[in-house]
């Protein structure tokens, strides 16, 4: 079977656009390859997090990871930090990535817009990080958005550089996979733009309903439509969007017609929608609690990938350092 790696940063419980972007596709993706999927806690040092609030969240993200599906018997689910091979291989492939290519990245620049203040080196190398876990496991396929085709194409790049410095046919070269489909892009509240962690627009799996509503209720909408079959505005077709994934086709086509004919009612839309996301996230909600409760579990399932992932990732190192030069006395 041909592998497949991917990780996601212990910075925030996944949302909506996490499951339906990307763990959806990983649902059935562990069931016809060789996947590895892990929680980037290295990846997430470049924004400081404290010691209990990185454990806490990578012990969060793992626990989100299983009760929505992915499976520790089909696919390996394991911590970055729990492989130090990919510490040293990042340490190795640095050595050929060239500071030029790395500061005219998209991720870096615009992160060093963002955070002026905490321009690390991990944030300009970044890019090698991510290489490193890919090709340790000598990947094939790397399910990406947009917003990281640029770091992957550097991750073949690296992969290419490798293999012709030494004279080696050895890194397989990635290539960007999304399951066959185009990639869902689940919008957020805030009327533009896509979901996300820390932008305070994003539904978690884990949220109560409550405060489900709540969100939704302030969802950004317009003033309505002032003729009938309008266009439909970016902030409302946001709404649709999110009831096309939640929602039954028939209560969207309902709305889509009361916007055409001018009658639509923006608060009933709202609380149809905040009911569907409810129904749809209340089983989820209630599998991450009852596994987060159960700490000799999660343990276990972390060993479990600890060990499946070492045994590969220790494999590839090896052979690098003999491809190297690096040979005992």
């Amino acid at each position: 079977m041909e592998t497949v790696v991917s990780g996601i940063r212990p910075t925030g419980n996944l949302h909506l656009g996490n499951y339906f972007g990307a763990v959806k596709n990983f649902l059935k993706m562990q069931e016809n390859y060789n996947c590895y999927f892990f929680i980037a806690d290295y990846h997430s040092l470049t924004t400081h997090p404290h010691p209990a609030d990185l454990h806490g969240n990578v012990r969060q993200i793992l626990a989100e990871y299983l009760a929505a599906g992915l499976d520790p018997e089909k696919a390996t689910i394991y911590i970055q930090s729990d492989l130090p091979e990919v510490a040293e291989l990042n340490l190795l492939l640095n050595m050929n990535a060239y500071l030029g290519e790395l500061e005219r990245t998209t991720s870096f620049k615009e992160k060093a817009r963002k955070q002026p203040d905490n321009v690390n080196a991990g944030l300009l190398t970044y890019p090698v990080l991510m290489a490193s876990d890919i090709i340790i496991h000598q990947a094939s396929k790397v399910p990406v958005g947009k917003d990281q085709e640029q770091n992957l194409e550097m991750t073949r790049k690296f992969a290419n550089r490798f293999n012709r410095i030494y004279e080696v046919d050895y890194f397989t070269i990635p290539q960007p996979f999304n399951f066959g489909e185009s990639l869902i892009k689940i919008p957020g509240l805030d009327g533009t733009g896509k979901m996300g962690k820390s932008e305070g627009n994003g539904i978690f799996l884990a949220e109560e309903p409550a405060s489900i509503r709540k969100k939704v209720m302030k969802a950004v909408t317009d003033s309505g439509p002032s003729e009938p079959n309008s266009p439909v505005s970016e902030p409302i077709q946001n709404l649709f969007t999110l009831m096309e994934v939640v929602s039954d086709p028939a209560v969207l086509e309902q709305f889509k017609e009361d916007y055409a004919k001018c009658t639509i009612r923006y608060g009933d839309l709202k609380k149809k929608l905040a009911e569907d996301i409810i129904n749809f996230t209340t089983p989820v909600r209630e599998k991450i609690n009852a596994i987060a409760a159960d700490d000799a579990y999660l343990r276990k399932v972390a060993a479990l990938g600890r060990e499946k992932a070492h045994e590969n990732a220790s494999k590839t190192l090896k052979e690098v350092r003999e491809i190297i030069g690096f040979k005992p006395f």
